[in-house]
């Protein structure tokens, strides 16, 4: 038995991603600041008769992140699947000229050290099973920078070049690393970007293992602007 490991486990995508790939039969490892709210997604996850535990981790802290990531092995089994979407703090997001050095520090600790701990620490485990694939999850900053949302720009930027510099280094090892970007809000009424469909469309790029970047839905006309 192998494990998904989700870094920002919620009650949104995150839950929904969670059933997905418990349904087909992988434990489920929930990443997220609240024991309280690991507990409570467990529980739901357990309705289903998916075996479901949370680990306490906190993104902005490498330390935590490696540990809780290496306790989901354990206790768990190896890591298979690892997805990265944790929802950025909303002080991430100032204007562009607004935006001090400092306030960088934050959001590339989040986008990019966090994703970058917690590829090494499960990378180990996805070479001795032979496979693996990690899912990164971004906004559509990550690919249209907008200026009223300078810090996840930029952080979301620097996040997608180090997946697609992963999805090429580690295609040869049978490690698929794929990005999908969701250009407006996460609604349980959309037709493209429900909880529920965006955690299809997950597996599919687990089981697929075709291209790095996928999107969800088009992207809006810019002349309209961008989440």
């Amino acid at each position: 038995m192998t494990t998904f490991a989700l870094v920002g486990a919620g009650p949104g995508l995150g839950l929904a991603a969670a059933r997905r790939f418990g349904q087909a039969g992988h434990h489920v490892a929930l990443l997220s600041r609240s024991a309280q709210h690991q507990d409570n997604l467990a529980a739901e996850l357990a309705r289903d008769n998916i075996h479901a535990r949370g680990f306490t981790a906190d993104v902005l802290d490498p330390a935590s992140l490696t540990e809780a990531l290496r306790q989901a092995a354990d206790t768990l089994g190896p890591v298979e699947i690892l997805q990265f979407s944790p929802v950025p703090r909303s002080d991430f997001m100032k204007p562009v000229l607004d935006t001090t050095a400092a306030d960088l520090d934050a959001p590339l600790a989040f986008s990019v050290k966090g994703p970058l701990t917690s590829v090494n620490t499960v990378l180990p485990g996805m070479r001795e099973l032979g496979r693996g694939t990690l899912l990164f999850v971004n906004g559509s900053s990550a690919v249209r920078p907008n200026q009223n949302v300078a810090g996840t720009s930029i952080a979301f930027a620097a996040e997608s070049a180090y997946a697609q510099m992963l999805h090429t280094a580690l295609a040869p090892e049978n490690i698929h690393v794929a990005q999908l970007i969701v250009p407006g809000a996460i609604s349980p009424d959309s037709a493209t970007s429900s909880p529920d469909m965006l955690a299809e469309r997950l597996y599919a790029l687990h089981n697929g293992r075709d291209g790095f970047r996928h999107y969800a839905e088009p992207m809006p006309d810019p002349q309209g602007g961008t989440p």
